[in-house]
């Protein structure tokens, strides 16, 4: 039973991560069809992840009350909604309308899952469970390749990962006798409760905020922006960028699953270090002024690798850095603080490159990457100055 619920609950995190790259593997051939300008595809990220924060803040309330299993069936039941709603979609406002319901079951089954992965199994399967939401994310494009390298509407694409999303679903339902509701923690006391002011008043919290913050920022800007900034600034064309760019997601997958065999022996803090190091020489690769176009496809493959381990070492972090007592509500403001950085840069950006050009995506992401070193530069050194107190 142990190991057929960690089975439903990767292909639960594989139908997170299958639409996530839709939209930017897609918007090149899109924009033109609705007739809209290219940093539209951010006012759609903009509401799916808005979404995202509002039901990632009700999460605790909503698993309490319904459960993890149940609230991960219907969020993915959401999702499977929202996504044929895209494919039967002729304006860009309805695009718009289907990502409320898109946003909302795709934030309820993040935080859900990552609670209960986080209570019930190890930090290696934390690792995994993210590696395959790199596999659903990597996927995507792919679908979408397949129908448009074959002269086939992205229409079709959409409507494919639909049908996918609803079986996923299926077994979601089937599946809920495996699932147990757990609102307390593994030593069988009440988990407590802290209210958003309290949280940002625990030494090193908002560093960590701003670092959770400048990583997500950075994940969603490259995978969403990358496809369109092959097409329109390096010249490749669309059929081929979509492609190229599941190429991220792939960086992403494989850095995970690596890091699920080697994050219990390097700990969180070096992974973090290395993870950082790579972006940096992923956004380099993208950034060279060569025009062959292999060195920025390699580093679409490298900022993925780097993003692998810090999203899951951020989180499991969490309690060696701020106490378990704190953990809890401290990883729910995180999670919220991550998705206002897929919120809010993807957009901006977007206006940003249609006023000055899209050659300031490599530079945008350097300075998301400046932003992460020197946020947990700030906490490790607060974090050891509180350990040193209370030592001595």
């Amino acid at each position: 039973m142990y190991s057929l619920l960690l089975i439903i609950i990767y292909i639960a995190f594989i139908s997170l991560g299958l639409p996530d790259a839709l939209l930017g593997s897609a918007w090149p051939t899109m924009r033109t069809q609705l007739d809209v300008p290219i940093h539209y595809a951010g006012i759609v990220s903009m509401i799916i992840a808005a979404g995202t924060i509002v039901s990632s803040l009700m999460s605790d309330r909503l698993t309490k009350k319904m459960g993890a299993g149940l609230v991960t069936a219907v969020g993915v039941s959401m999702t499977a909604t929202a996504l044929f709603g895209f494919s039967v979609s002729n304006s860009f406002w309805l695009l718009c309308l289907f990502a409320i319901p898109y946003g909302l079951g795709a934030g309820a089954i993040d935080a859900a899952i990552n609670n209960y992965v986080a209570v019930n199994y190890t930090s290696r399967h934390m690792n995994w469970l993210h590696c395959f939401w790199g596999l659903g994310a990597m996927t995507g494009p792919y679908i979408m390749g397949f129908y448009l390298t074959r002269g086939l509407e992205w229409n079709s694409a959409y409507r494919t990962v639909a049908l996918i999303q609803i079986v996923f679903s299926a077994v979601l339902f089937i599946s809920l006798p495996l699932w147990k509701k757990r609102e307390r923690d593994p030593s069988g006391k009440p988990v407590p409760t802290k209210g958003l002011s309290q949280v940002l008043r625990i030494k090193g919290v908002k560093y960590i905020l701003l670092a959770f913050f400048g990583y997500c920022a950075l994940e969603s800007t490259t995978g969403l922006w990358a496809s369109t900034y092959l097409v329109y600034h390096r010249g490749i064309g669309a059929e081929a960028a979509a492609l190229f760019a599941s190429f991220f997601f792939m960086g992403i997958t494989a850095g995970r699953f690596i890091s699920g065999f080697v994050s219990n022996k390097l700990g969180d803090k070096t992974m973090i270090k290395i993870g950082i190091f790579l972006i940096f020489v992923g956004i380099v690769a993208v950034w060279l002024p060569l025009k062959a176009d292999f060195p920025s496809l390699i580093g679409l493959i490298i900022i993925g690798l780097g993003c692998a381990p810090v999203f899951p070492a951020i989180i499991h972090s969490t309690p060696e850095n701020f106490g378990v007592e704190n953990s809890q509500a401290i990883v729910g403001v995180q999670m919220a603080s991550a998705y206002t950085g897929s919120a809010l840069m993807p957009p901006l950006f977007g206006l940003l490159a249609s006023t000055v050009g899209l050659h300031v995506y490599p530079i945008i992401l350097l300075t998301f990457a400046v932003l992460m070193v020197a946020m947990i530069t700030l906490l490790n050194k607060a974090v050891a100055k509180s350990n040193s107190k209370e030592k001595s």
